[in-house]
């Protein structure tokens, strides 16, 4: 099985990190969505690979 590019690792991760916070993304446009709700998805990706890298750093 080939690995996954990064580009494509990062957007499942984005996928990922809106179906969590209930913001229903879609693969190609997404201007319909506020700034709020754009924000809160990033925000919760950053959150979780900080987490995810002081897990690593014990």
């Amino acid at each position: 099985m080939a690995k996954k590019s990064s580009k494509a690792a990062l957007e499942q991760f984005k996928m990922e990190a809106a179906r969590e916070m209930g913001v229903d993304l879609n693969q190609n446009y997404n201007g319909d969505l506020t700034s709020k709700q754009a924000g809160s998805v990033g925000g919760h990706m950053v959150k979780k690979m900080v987490e995810e890298y002081e897990k690593k750093m014990k």
